[in-house]
């Protein structure tokens, strides 16, 4: 499937893509990947397979959507990417570097998910399988305010993000623009063991409040990257494009400064 992407930068620049995390779609990214691309690199945003703008067809298991941003890609004439992926996003990418390490210059993995307990992957399935609708803006944001993985989103943020996530349906009330059932297999996947690690030069960023059990695949990724790994750290919670945007973007920023790309060859 070709994705809907939004498209920041020059044409000929050095490409970067964007993979949003679960329910969301790659207007998330939008701050970022102006900074991105101010230096003349081509920037995109893409929207997931059963979110945003994309087609919402099944099936919607991790290998269509590593087959779907090589696709989408591809189609647009990028052979060779860096790739930034948060949370299911991030572990797509993982799953991508893999497959077609030859298409990966470099990866950001913004607070992945690697093989979260049954029990939050239940939690998060259950939540997002509701057909959840809203009378008004206002109460959509109230509802993303008070969900426990906003730690410290400013409530202006989420306003604009509701303001273009969501759309009136036939009944008069207001959706976010995504497939339940979507957003419900990617939960499954995120309780599978991740993808092997790829041999590319990679940062892996953590927010403050990660869970405790992500470090074991952090370590992981220390011991098979050695130095093609950079650490980075960031304040607040798991939504850190919201929560420590400019600490996420500087991190990015000097990441790339530092490292050459992977060889062409992987």
């Amino acid at each position: 499937m070709l994705l809907h992407a939004r498209e920041s930068g020059r044409d000929r620049g050095k490409a970067i893509i964007c993979v949003h995390g679960l329910a969301q779609h790659g207007g998330v990214f939008r701050d970022l990947a102006r900074s991105l691309a101010e230096p003349g690199r081509r920037v995109l945003s893409v929207d997931l397979r059963g979110h945003g703008a994309s087609g919402y067809a099944p099936p919607w298991n991790l290998a269509t959507h590593v087959d779907d941003l090589l696709e989408t890609t591809s189609d647009r004439g990028i052979e060779r990417a860096t790739w930034i992926g948060h949370s299911f996003g991030a572990m797509a990418l993982a799953a991508l570097a893999v497959r077609a390490t030859e298409r990966v210059e470099r990866l950001v993995l913004l607070d992945p998910g690697f093989e979260l307990p049954s029990e939050v992957v239940l939690v998060g399935a259950e939540r997002d399988r509701q057909d959840w609708s809203f009378a008004t803006l206002e109460g959509a944001a109230n509802a993303l305010l008070s969900s426990a993985g906003v730690v410290a989103t400013p409530p202006e943020v989420i306003a604009d993000y509701v303001a273009e996530s969501v759309v009136r349906g036939a009944d008069g009330r207001l959706r976010f623009r995504y497939c339940p059932s979507a957003v419900v297999v990617a939960w499954s996947e995120l309780a599978l063991s991740p993808p092997p690690v790829a041999r590319v030069p990679t940062l892996l960023l953590r927010p403050a409040t990660s869970a405790s059990q992500s470090r074991p695949h952090d370590l992981r990724y220390r011991q098979e990257l050695g130095s093609l790994l950079t650490m980075a750290a960031v304040p607040n919670g798991h939504n850190v494009l919201w929560e420590s945007p400019a600490e996420t973007e500087a991190a990015i920023l000097r990441f790339l400064a530092s490292t050459a790309p992977a060889p062409a060859g992987g």
